[in-house]
């Protein structure tokens, strides 16, 4: 990897899958069909963990800064756009976990908000994917983007705590198996 971005765009790889499964778990609240309360409150953890502590933290802990050091503008400019996006998705999670109580679901509440989340994610990661990160890649030195590359290792471990990022990648792979087939 010679980019920070590259990192961040196999980490949206892993998001996007994510919404797939979460797209298919939330299809029978539509219904009286019968679900795992317990795989919603899960799926939801991953998105407050990878996606938003882990993911977004480096973007807006690390990467953003860089990008602004490196002249790309924040307010009003395409960060500020990323920073309020990551803010509405905070919102829809949040929503999200209200609706998850004990071993009960608000199936219209979850699955709206649900909804909600998975257009917006998709869309700010193609975003960050063909706008924000070839800016950001032809801004910031090479020099920089390998110390940024080294201070998301250490984030990681920081932050997530070792052998984290593969046990959500296993819930992912579970969750692949009993939702889409």
């Amino acid at each position: 990897m010679r980019y920070a971005s590259e990192d961040l765009m196999n980490e949206h790889e892993g998001i996007l899958f994510g919404l797939k499964i979460l797209e298919k778990m939330a299809e029978p609240l539509r219904g009286n069909k019968e679900v795992t309360v317990g795989d919603f409150q899960e799926m939801v953890n991953f998105l407050k963990l990878f996606a938003d502590k882990c993911h977004h933290g480096k973007e807006e802990g690390l990467l953003f800064p860089a990008m602004e050091r490196a002249g790309i503008q924040k307010e009003g400019g395409p960060i500020g756009q990323m920073l309020l996006e990551h803010a509405i998705g905070r919102k829809y999670i949040a929503e999200m976990t209200d609706s998850l109580e004990d071993d009960r679901i608000d199936r219209h509440a979850f699955g709206d908000s649900a909804n909600k989340y998975i257009e917006l994610l998709r869309s700010h990661i193609e975003k960050e994917n063909k706008i924000l990160f070839p800016l950001g890649d032809k801004r910031i030195p090479l020099a920089e983007q390998e110390k940024l590359l080294e201070a998301f290792e250490q984030f990681e471990e920081d932050v997530m705590g070792r052998g984290t990022h593969e046990k959500l990648h296993q819930l992912l792979h579970t969750f692949e198996r009993r939702y889409l087939g």
